[in-house]
């Protein structure tokens, strides 16, 4: 029986495996998925879970309870050698192991890709996962409790001043929910005002999220300026040592929460394989999503998603390529399958082509933006849109449900606003106040015995 081993368990590698249990009959092929995280995350949604309108483990689809055919393991791919059709499992406790593979699927998908920018890799926070989008959130409220306890002065001002660096979809629609966020925190706080809240964004071009129109992001520059938010355009981050920020502009000011969306990057994962990969990084995939080399097709393997360059043959793409979103992750997973498939019946795979049928962006609660070709919808029906697209399009029912569910508790309860910072460290109040064994007590050392000096005899010779 063939072993297809799928590499990464995001978008691409989710459905691929979902879709080759379909597809595939009945001891045609084994099928296993290897990721160190135990389910999917749902990253449109981390925006949300930031601002606290979403429940962070609805926005994650767990493996295991939705792929009920598919070998699931929670390690990591260290390693892949396609010539011999071995890769190794490095599990977070044990020791790695060697499996045997005749087609491989990489879908490992993107991390953050960052500058060497003095304090980046420090103080700064990512938006790729739900942890961080939690992390955010909590860190958001924390502040908003330590200020509220502050006079007026560079401490507050710091604890209040948010970052977000990145212009692109996720960082504007992460800034914009972090704004509402905030906005909605004041009237619990009566020592804080407005004014002491400062919002700054950072984008190094011209414009903000590129996907859309120049007359759509300059409409969302200004609602954002309306709400308190200041974009800096043609404007680079030049350090952020401890938390002090400093921009190519020269403008200066310190802030507790920088958030890094500037631009994703293919797994490393790939540095650790003989697949071809292209100059940024990014594995060689042809239309199909056949993996080629310069001698042309590698022989059972393929990549889809993030990780790889797969042609836009709309000729939509950047440089040619599909951008590294959702929407084409889920749909080149879907045809994956299939081609994964075809092939194994000697069968024509076919081309992935899929036209941007338009964006949709939250901007906070009852606002958002929506863009198809020369059509833009602003403002309450954009933010429908928003949430009925990403409502539907989570996979898996039972998420569908608790998505919806929870944005209509929001709706007629408001927004939860409770920090749950102290879960990073768990231990603490436990560990602070628990009861520990005494030390034991010195035993005392024995007394020295004394020398008694025995005196001569009468007459005796000395």
């Amino acid at each position: 029986m063939p072993k297809i081993l799928i590499v990464g368990g995001g978008y691409a590698g989710f459905y691929t495996a979902r879709k080759l249990e379909k597809w595939l009959r009945r001891g045609e092929a084994e099928v296993t998925m290897v990721d160190p995280l135990p389910y999917m995350t749902y990253q449109p949604f981390l925006p949300e879970v930031a601002a606290g309108t979403i429940e962070p483990r609805h926005a994650v689809v767990p493996h295991r309870r939705h792929l009920k055919k598919t070998t699931v393991i929670t390690a990591k791919v260290t390693a892949v050698n396609h010539a011999t059709k071995t890769a190794t499992i490095t599990p977070e406790v044990g020791e790695p192991w060697d499996v045997d593979y005749d087609v491989i699927v990489v879908t490992a998908g993107g991390v953050s890709r960052t500058f060497p920018i003095p304090g980046v890799a420090e103080v700064a926070i990512g938006m790729k996962n739900i942890e961080e989008a939690m992390a955010v959130r909590d860190r958001l409220l924390t502040n908003f409790d330590k200020a509220s306890n502050l006079p007026a002065g560079p401490e507050r001002d710091r604890l209040l001043t948010f970052v977000v660096v990145g212009g692109g979809f996720a960082g504007i629609e992460t800034f914009a929910e972090m704004r509402s966020l905030a906005s909605s925190l004041l009237p619990l706080y009566p020592t804080l005002s407005f004014e002491d809240t400062h919002f700054h964004l950072i984008e190094a071009m011209s414009r903000i999220m590129p996907e859309v129109s120049l007359k759509t992001s300059l409409w969302v520059i200004k609602d954002l300026a309306e709400r308190g938010a200041r974009i800096h355009l043609d404007t680079q981050l030049s350090s952020a040592v401890g938390g002090h920020i400093e921009l190519s502009t020269g403008e200066s000011f310190d802030s507790d929460t920088i958030v890094w969306t500037a631009g994703v990057m293919a797994n490393p994962v790939l540095r650790g394989t003989d697949l071809p990969l292209e100059e940024r990084g990014r594995l060689r995939v042809q239309a199909d999503m056949r993996v080629v080399g310069d001698d042309g097709i590698v022989e059972g393997a393929w990549g889809a998603g993030d990780v790889s360059a797969v042609p836009d043959l709309t000729g939509g793409g950047v440089a040619g390529f599909c951008v590294p979103n959702a929407q084409h992750a889920v749909r080149q997973g879907k045809l994956l399958s299939k081609n994964i498939v075809a092939v194994l019946r000697d069968e024509a795979p076919k081309d992935y082509f899929h036209k941007n049928a338009g964006v949709v962006a939250g901007l906070g609660l009852g606002n958002g933006v929506f863009q198809s070709g020369n059509i833009a919808i602003k403002g309450l029906p954009a933010w429908f849109m928003h949430r009925g697209y990403h409502g539907l399009a989570i996979p898996m029912w039972e998420r569908k449900i608790r998505i919806f569910s929870i944005w209509i508790l929001n709706f007629i309860l408001g927004r939860d606003q409770v920090e749950l910072g102290a879960r990073a460290t768990p231990r603490a109040v436990f560990e602070e106040f628990a009861s520990r064994p005494k030390p034991a007590a010195d035993t005392p050392a024995p007394a020295p015995a004394k020398t008694v000096k025995k005196s001569s005899p009468v007459g005796a010779k000395r």
